[in-house]
């Protein structure tokens, strides 16, 4: 059980895939962000999937150890959308894969969500909006977002396009955006960097 956590990481491009992310090596060391109940709601919280109050409400109502099964079957999700990554990264979805994505329908069945009119974002003028809310009746509902989020992303046109950085230890995924399909690393800030200086080590040994 881990207690002390790096920020975790949001580089891929989707929350859905930033799920996977949850678990990787990014330099040395293997690091699980919902390892425990604890480490899981500081991720929801990082990613911004459930409102803060919510959070601390469902806290307080919570019996010991329910947000550490709550973080195990996350990560149980998690392994599943893993394996189904990994065996269609790089091709276009369709109708033949919904047989496979029938887990993930079992738990988006499960959702409440409502609709409220509400105060808009608009400063100095009263503008309304509809705004869909979910009703947090439990600790296990925290797995809605995260099960929408991954939806989101299977329905979206980008899956095809799903990539694992380059990075020699590295086992971020990501949505490669570019132009022509570049991308090679997760961030330069961080496995590019680190590819570059290599390259830089091996061109000053070879003209040596």
């Amino acid at each position: 059980m881990s207690t002390h956590r790096p920020p975790a990481f949001f580089i891929s491009g989707s929350l859905g895939l930033d799920f996977l992310n949850t678990l990787a090596t990014p330099v040395d060391e293997r690091v699980d962000w919902i390892d425990d109940g604890d480490g899981l709601l500081a991720w929801l919280e990082q990613a911004k999937l459930v409102p803060a109050e919510d959070l601390k409400a469902l806290k307080a109502q919570a019996i010991p150890g329910e947000f550490d099964a709550v973080a195990a079957r996350a990560r149980s999700l998690r392994e599943w959308f893993r394996g189904f990554v990994r065996a269609r990264s790089g091709k276009r979805l369709g109708a033949d894969d919904l047989a496979d994505l029938e887990p993930l329908n079992r738990l988006l069945g499960r959702d409440e969500q409502f609709a409220q009119i509400v105060a808009g974002p608009t400063k100095g003028a009263s503008v309304l909006e509809l705004k869909t809310l979910r009703r947090w009746r439990a600790p296990e509902s925290l797995l809605l977002p995260i099960g929408e989020e991954i939806a989101r992303f299977v329905c979206s046109g980008d899956f095809e396009y799903v990539k694992a950085c380059e990075g020699s230890t590295c086992t971020l995924l990501f949505v490669d955006r570019t132009r022509g399909r570049a991308r090679r690393w997760c961030s330069m800030a961080i496995c590019g960097n680190r590819a570059k200086q290599a390259a830089h080590r091996d061109r000053r040994k070879a003209g040596q």
